[in-house]
């Protein structure tokens, strides 16, 4: 339960953004990221209403001056609701595709998992980048509704909202307006533009669509089990559909911490298992060869 004083407009907010989150039930312990930001201070508040131990983790990639002064914000705010509060540093240097590696920095040094604050918003943002990547359906349903993404059906909106409620003064990342940053340039730019040209919510719409998406992709993956991703003469004859799956499966078994594979790459390795070319090079300096009719991934170290 919580221990700070609420009001009760308050209250009723929570009570009311509660009914679309997805928390453990069991009674489990709950670890949260918490960046000090609108999304994560609200989920820090939510998961501690669904009357779970709570423990928010604050990490530090050391990306801006005075960065680690936000984990006493964080610890402050741990305190005030009722959590515990851990600390963690994991450094990155400045340098391209710092998104990604500042989020497998950041999941290497958190507990497994651990909830994060990805709301409705950031899932639509997600899939709008997965699509411009060329990615599968995988790709473009990702961050279902679940105790990992306990709010991710609630709009950044109410987040702030709730915040604004609590009094709780969130951090704003200055690294959020930085249009050199996809995602950014994905929220600033393209959504509102989308809306326009739709006029409607695009995003509501977008993650409708994730959804059935999501439905029909654990579908082909059920169907996809009965292929062994290392027979080429099963994989080459599957139907298009499942072969595309079970070449994603191949490749997200061996890369650990791969994002979704692009239509490319896969339609290179099916080429591969239909015997049209003996190897070829996949993300990460990965290379997938066929002998003896299996296809195995070979990591850059073993070339």
């Amino acid at each position: 339960m919580i221990a700070a004083a609420i009001p009760e407009s308050a209250r009723l907010l929570i009570a009311d953004l509660h009914t679309r989150c997805v928390f453990d039930e069991s009674g489990a312990d709950v670890d949260v990221a918490v960046s000090g930001g609108a999304d994560s201070s609200a989920l820090l508040v939510l998961a501690i209403a669904s009357g779970s131990r709570v423990t928010a983790h604050h990490v530090d990639h050391g990306l801006r001056i005075g960065s680690a002064n936000e984990a006493q914000i964080v610890a402050d705010l741990a305190e005030r609701f009722g959590a515990q509060f851990e600390s963690h540093t994991a450094h990155v240097g400045a340098g391209p595709n710092l998104e990604a590696r500042a989020r497998h920095a950041r999941f290497g040094v958190l507990p497994s998992g651990t909830a994060t604050g990805h709301t409705l918003d950031d899932r639509v943002e997600t899939t709008l980048m997965n699509l411009m990547r060329g990615a599968s359906r995988t790709g473009l349903s990702s961050m279902r509704a679940s105790p990992r993404h306990p709010i991710v059906r609630l709009r950044s909106s109410e987040t702030r909202a709730l915040c604004r409620a609590l009094d709780i003064d969130a951090f704003e990342d200055p690294s959020n307006q930085d249009l050199a940053i996809l995602r950014n340039r994905v929220r600033q730019q393209l959504l509102p533009l989308m809306a326009e040209m739709s006029n409607r919510d695009v995003a509501l719409t977008i993650d409708r669509q994730s959804d059935l998406l999501a439905d029909e992709d654990e579908l082909l993956d059920e169907l996809s089990l009965d292929i062994d991703p290392t027979d080429a003469i099963a994989v080459a004859g599957a139907h298009p559909a499942l072969g595309r799956r079970v070449v994603r499966r191949l490749i997200s078994h061996a890369v650990a911490g791969a994002h979704p594979p692009s239509a490319a790459v896969v339609e290179r390795v099916l080429r591969v298992a239909r015997g049209e070319v003996v190897a070829c090079e996949i993300e990460g300096g990965y290379r997938v060869q066929r002998s003896s009719q299996r296809l195995m991934v070979v990591a850059p170290s073993v070339l």
